[in-house]
């Protein structure tokens, strides 16, 4: 049977809008990405939002919403400069706000603050050390929460360094002081372990330690950058988080010890 070109377009036209229709009705049709973060499946925490899963493509504002952590005490404990939108920024954008820094500052960081603002369960043994700033310590502190094993982690994970290019930040009066007699403490130094991945460590660093040329290229899929580029700064031009590939490259020196 030989189909016109008029009605030919009508049947196209009912077959793409009537298609849409179905599945917009079974709610199978999808205009925008949602973002839902798994939830524990056993202990008192059954059901809830498990922190751990907040990726970094997630912004400050979907992080208040989904997890009830109030935007005020995440722009205060992540020190957002003055005028940056809170509810907008991504949680990516740490590491490359604080990238001076000499420890981690980034999702496992604000992953742990959520998790200890409600005194969720949050795994301290995978090896991946995560810090907050003493505002955000403060702040959980305040919230009264957190576990003994919680409150002792966080007492050794506290970072006071700021870049020079963060000069000014939003203030905001959330910062709940610490109990009495409980101080707060505020190392400037983090000497990492030797053969530890940090946002500072280049490729020659990698190179030294034992890591072959062909081993690094493998875990980048890629060509190998100049050797004096710090990895954080390679995975920061090709728009990816740092700890996919810290932990990716931590395992591969782990087998050289």
């Amino acid at each position: 049977m030989k189909i016109t070109s008029i009605p030919l377009s009508i049947l196209i036209f009912v077959l793409l809008f009537g298609g849409i229709g179905v599945t917009s009705a079974f709610n199978w049709w999808k205009t925008e990405n949602t973002k839902i973060p798994a939830t524990y499946s056993e202990g008192a925490a059954a059901g809830q939002y498990n922190p751990a899963d907040i990726r970094g493509s997630y912004t400050f504002g979907e992080v208040s919403d989904l997890f009830n952590v109030p935007l005020a005490d995440l722009q205060a404990a992540f020190r957002l400069p003055a005028g940056t939108d809170p509810a907008g920024f991504t949680v990516k954008s740490l590491e490359s706000l604080f990238a001076d820094l000499p420890v981690e500052m980034g999702t496992g960081s604000v992953r742990l603050f959520v998790a200890f603002y409600h005194g969720l369960p949050y795994d301290l043994s995978s090896g991946e050390d995560s810090y907050v700033f003493a505002e955000a310590a403060r702040i959980l502190s305040g919230q009264k929460r957190m576990s003994p094993e919680q409150s002792a982690y966080l007492e050794s994970h506290i970072v006071d360094d700021l870049p020079a290019s963060v000069v000014e930040t939003t203030p905001v009066e959330t910062a709940a002081p610490l109990p009495a007699g409980q101080s707060t403490p505020v190392p400037t130094e983090h000497a990492a372990p030797a053969y530890t991945i940090t946002g500072k460590t280049t490729f020659q660093d990698v190179l030294d330690w034992g890591l072959t040329q062909e081993s690094i290229e493998a875990l980048l899929g890629a060509a190998m950058p100049a050797p004096q580029m710090t990895l954080k700064d390679y995975v920061t031009q090709q728009g990816e988080e740092f700890m996919t590939l810290k932990t990716a490259f931590q395992a591969e020196v782990d087998k050289l010890k």
